[in-house]
């Protein structure tokens, strides 16, 4: 013979603690500098900076001009490294005259070159 007891067992419940994996170190980003590129043209001119910074974008970062100094300037953080670049004035494609670091390219041409420490 078979005895019932009106008392329910405790049900046993299990828990899934939640564990926390060893904090993963955060991707540290290289640290930028502010790097300003000018360029003498005459006002009303479209002048653009270009290089390997931007994919040599001839229009992804237009220069403002400033009067006070007669010329265009444009200022972007970059990674220490070198970059190849030259300016687009009016659709035309320009090495920096101020700057004497330069190599050539495969267009039979030079592109500036800027070292970011």
């Amino acid at each position: 013979m078979k005895i019932k007891t009106t008392k329910k067992e405790a049900e046993k419940v299990v828990v899934a603690k939640k564990t926390t994996a060893p904090a993963a170190k955060k991707a540290t980003k290289p640290a930028t500098k502010e790097v300003t590129f000018t360029v003498h043209a005459e006002k009303g001119k479209a002048v653009y900076v270009a290089g390997e910074f931007n994919n040599w974008d001839p229009t992804a970062k237009k220069m403002a001009y400033k009067a006070k100094e007669g010329l265009y300037s444009a200022s972007m953080k970059l990674a220490p490294g070198d970059y190849q670049y030259k300016f687009v004035i009016d659709g035309t494609w320009c090495a920096d005259p101020e700057n004497v670091n330069s190599v050539a390219n495969d267009q039979g041409t030079f592109n500036s070159v800027v070292s970011v420490k």
